[in-house]
């Protein structure tokens, strides 16, 4: 078993050794592998944000198809009166994993004010309407959205390329355990960077860590 990583997108920040993962995931559950790495990972994913957050933390877990949602509901806990307002704190998903599955035929609109639905775009940005999960491989929609980088999200940068296969193959072989996990700078909803992992028929997981800025401002 072994490991394809690709962390030279971002700084050093809390992760797994996913090879490390991957032996254990043998060891213990030799016949259900990607139920023992969903498990295993929504856990230690949601401990590393809590621990990463110099703030309190909301972390509720959403269903939808295939996929499950870990979001940091940070807003109820304003709601309720627990903390007080801060209006630099948003929302915002903690990590997306499951199976990837046939898209519906069903396509959505106008489900989030500030979208422009047809062409994906975020208003008077260079930015896209992008999917933690494609709709194609079987993401939702609502907390499945977030602000991406249009050169990442329509395969035009060479991260862009590599993100774009990694998508296909999962589209390509329904059942494949996916996920997506951001990685944020700051307290707002739109990550810097994108880790999205592939578990491959060899059993291989394909981990690679994307920018989600413009290219060009990446030194």
């Amino acid at each position: 078993m072994r490991t394809r990583a690709n962390r030279a997108a971002s700084p050093s920040f809390p992760t797994i050794d996913y090879d490390d993962l991957l032996a254990t995931a043998r060891d213990q559950s030799p016949t259900s592998i990607a139920h023992y790495l969903h498990r295993r990972l929504s856990s230690e994913w949601c401990d590393m944000y809590v621990a990463a957050i110099a703030r309190p933390c909301n972390i509720v877990r959403f269903r939808s198809r295939t996929f499950e949602y870990l979001y940091d509901l940070y807003s109820e806990l304003e709601a309720t009166g627990e903390i007080p307002y801060d209006q630099t704190v948003e929302d915002r998903v903690v990590a997306v994993l499951g199976t990837s599955e046939t898209a519906d035929n069903l396509r959505y609109r106008n489900r989030t004010p500030g979208w422009i639905d047809d062409a994906g775009e975020l208003v008077a940005t260079s930015r896209d309407k992008g999917h933690f999960i494609a709709h194609c491989i079987g993401g939702g929609r609502d907390l499945n959205i977030f602000s991406q980088d249009r050169n990442l999200n329509r395969g035009w940068s060479p991260q862009g390329k590599t993100y774009r296969r990694m998508e296909k193959f999962c589209q390509e072989h329904s059942g494949t355990f996916c996920f997506s996990r951001p990685l944020y700078a700051d307290a707002s909803s739109v990550p810097r960077w994108l880790e999205f992992g592939v578990l491959e028929n060899d059993e291989t997981l394909w981990v690679e860590v994307f920018d989600n800025i413009d290219d060009a401002s990446v030194k």
